[in-house]
């Protein structure tokens, strides 16, 4: 996903791994002061979530390509 930063590109990758895994954990578990979820932290943490997947099977464990 990350061609352009070539050398640094496997470092890149994990960062993005940390902040998009973090995005989708947070907004996946958060909950108000009454307990209920929120529907666009929902949305976002899912939209989080398959980048997150994307990003780790295709480029760093290489199982899938498109």
């Amino acid at each position: 996903m990350f061609e352009f930063a070539g050398e640094f590109e496997p470092t890149i990758n994990v960062i993005f791994l940390v902040v998009t895994g973090y995005i989708a954990w947070h907004g996946i578990r958060f909950r108000d002061a009454g307990g209920n979820t929120d529907f666009v932290r929902l949305l976002f943490a899912c939209i989080a979530a398959v980048f997150f997947f994307l990003v780790l099977f295709q480029d760093v464990l290489g199982v899938i390509s498109f």
